[in-house]
């Protein structure tokens, strides 16, 4: 694979009138454009294609495409707005496929960057950037490098098509799955901290708001696999972040009624086992204080931002 590999990309957006001129302007900044950019409106109502209109009047490479409108919001509705933007690239000769948010941005040499990472390192089937919220930043010291953020997923065209897409799942983790399953088929995940995304919306902040929020964080890892004692750690970490130990608290009880109560799980039993085996071998290096250190992580003055995919503690 080339340096200058063709890639293209796709945004599912709903509603996101109030960043994706900020997302916008940073992809024609690029010093190296996609073949091809989908970005599928799913349902939106609040200007979303107007603003896009503006700019695929300049752009041949930037394409807007429409889903029929739906009253439900749920997870899975970014699978299947992406699964419609991958029929429109199927077809087009490029090398890798990413995933990009539509409330973010980024350096003009965003792309270029990670798409030469893919050149230099081919067992890596997903790539992407750590983020970063306000004054907020994951701290790398605490959770695994292999954890790859789904703002901004770059996968290698012959990973994406063996893991099969993105699966529709309605109570979440769409991104986390994606990447895990990658992993399961042995390839290799990482983030690259040459770059950073600046993300503009508070994660998961459009369906669930304030402590609730942490409640359904707890269901979803229950619901996604995650190894209840490392979940135990997880939520004594995430307590000391605001609200200052009922976050962590109600993260715990989530998970542990999801148990009680026998919640389906939207993961195979493989996958679960897969991952619960990862995050026991993460949690032995961390206790034995060897976490996993890139080139490039982030200074540990910044403070680390509480996850809701799992990756980290």
């Amino acid at each position: 694979m080339a340096a200058t590999s063709n890639y293209v990309l796709i945004t599912p957006a709903r509603n996101e009138a109030q960043f994706i001129g900020l997302t916008l302007q940073s992809m024609v900044e690029q010093t190296h454009r996609p073949l091809k950019w989908v970005i599928v409106s799913d349902g939106s109502t609040d200007g979303t294609d107007e603003i896009v209109r503006k700019y695929v009047a300049d752009y041949s490479w930037i394409e807007l495409l429409r889903m029929p409108d739906r009253k439900e919001r749920h997870f899975a509705g970014k699978a299947h707005a992406f699964n419609a933007g991958y029929e429109r690239v199927k077809d087009l000769d490029f090398d890798v496929i990413g995933n990009l948010d539509a409330d973010v941005s980024f350096d003009a040499d965003h792309f270029e960057s990670l798409i030469a990472r893919f050149a230099e390192y081919p067992q890596v089937g997903v790539l992407g950037a750590p983020f970063r919220e306000g004054n907020y930043q994951y701290d790398y010291r605490f959770t695994s490098v292999d954890s790859v953020w789904g703002g901004c997923q770059l996968f290698r065209r012959e990973c994406f098509e063996m893991i099969g897409g993105y699966a529709p799942l309605e109570s979440g983790g769409v991104d986390l799955v994606a990447v895990v399953t990658a992993r399961m088929k042995g390839w290799q995940s990482r983030t690259y901290f040459g770059k950073v995304c600046i993300h503009h919306r508070q994660m998961n902040s459009a369906m669930n708001k304030g402590l609730k929020l942490k409640f359904k964080w707890g269901e979803k890892d229950y619901r996604l696999g995650s190894h209840p004692v490392w979940h135990i750690f997880r939520c004594a970490y995430q307590m000391k972040y605001s609200p200052y130990i009922v976050g962590g608290a109600l993260m715990l009880a989530g998970y542990y009624y999801a148990a009680i109560t026998r919640c389906p799980r939207s993961v195979s039993a493989e996958f679960i086992d897969f991952r619960g085996k990862e995050q026991m071998n993460r949690l032995k290096r961390f206790i034995a204080r060897k976490p996993q250190i890139a080139e490039g992580a982030v200074s540990p003055q910044m403070a680390a931002r509480p996850s809701s995919s799992g990756g980290g503690l």
